[in-house]
């Protein structure tokens, strides 16, 4: 009767000395099963993705971009991949891209504002207020202003900066009135304006200054309003 007693004694030590083992041995079996299902099946794989914010890509333009198959696992996108993948496309400005779970994937686009519409042979090139070229169209949308450059546009070309900066000083009174921006280098902007007026900008320093000075003087006589100088300005 005493051997026995030990003998259970003896198989209990061991089941206490084993079952911190068994336990541990458990939770990673529970942890490892855990990561193959989310990392390495499409049970929580991506089977919606939720495009917002689009006027000119469309949807399948996104999607081919995010290149994220059906299916993916959720938790192997990478939302910074995915995100510069899209900010590659031109007409985004920015983007961002979040996880949905359990199978969601959301990308918020903002796409580029057209600043301009920058004659390029026959069509035009709509720029935003940095000089990026994003979308050619046939004929310059309503409301737009035009501004001729002497090659594409470019937010790293100097006659393209003076441009837009000019352009975005210009009073409601000058846009109205306005055909086209010109710049044939950046020192050399002038204003076409309607019945064959002109305004000589020059560079695009005192934009403000020149801007304020033209508006005044659209309601004189006179061909060309020359604000280069603007303290010393000419009407001829």
């Amino acid at each position: 009767m005493s051997v026995r007693r030990f003998n259970q004694r003896v198989r209990r030590r061991r089941l206490r000395a084993v079952a911190p083992w068994a336990a541990a041995g458990l939770v990673l079996l529970v942890i490892a099963l855990g990561a193959w299902v989310v990392y390495g099946t499409s049970l929580l794989g991506v089977k919606q993705v939720q495009i917002t914010g689009l006027g000119v890509l469309t949807p399948t333009e996104v999607l081919e971009a995010a290149a994220v198959p059906t299916g993916t696992p959720l938790a192997r996108v990478d939302p910074a991949a995915v995100r510069a993948r899209i900010a590659a496309l031109p007409a985004v400005a920015r983007v961002e891209v979040t996880r949905d779970w359990p199978a969601i994937l959301i990308i918020d686009v903002v796409e580029r504002t057209a600043a301009a519409a920058v004659p390029e042979g026959t069509a035009f090139l709509l720029t935003d207020a940095t000089g990026v070229a994003y979308l050619t169209v046939d004929r310059v949308p309503s409301g737009l202003p035009v501004v001729k450059l002497p090659g594409r546009p470019d937010p790293a070309d100097p006659t393209t900066r003076a441009a837009l900066a000019v352009l975005g000083a210009l009073t409601p009174k000058l846009r109205g009135q306005m055909v086209a921006l010109v710049a044939d280098a950046p020192t050399r902007v002038r204003l076409e304006l309607r019945n064959h007026r002109v305004v000589v900008w020059g560079d695009a320093t005192d934009n403000e200054t020149k801007a304020v000075v033209a508006s005044t003087l659209l309601d004189k006589p006179g061909k060309e309003i020359d604000v280069s100088a603007p303290d010393v300005v000419t009407v001829r």
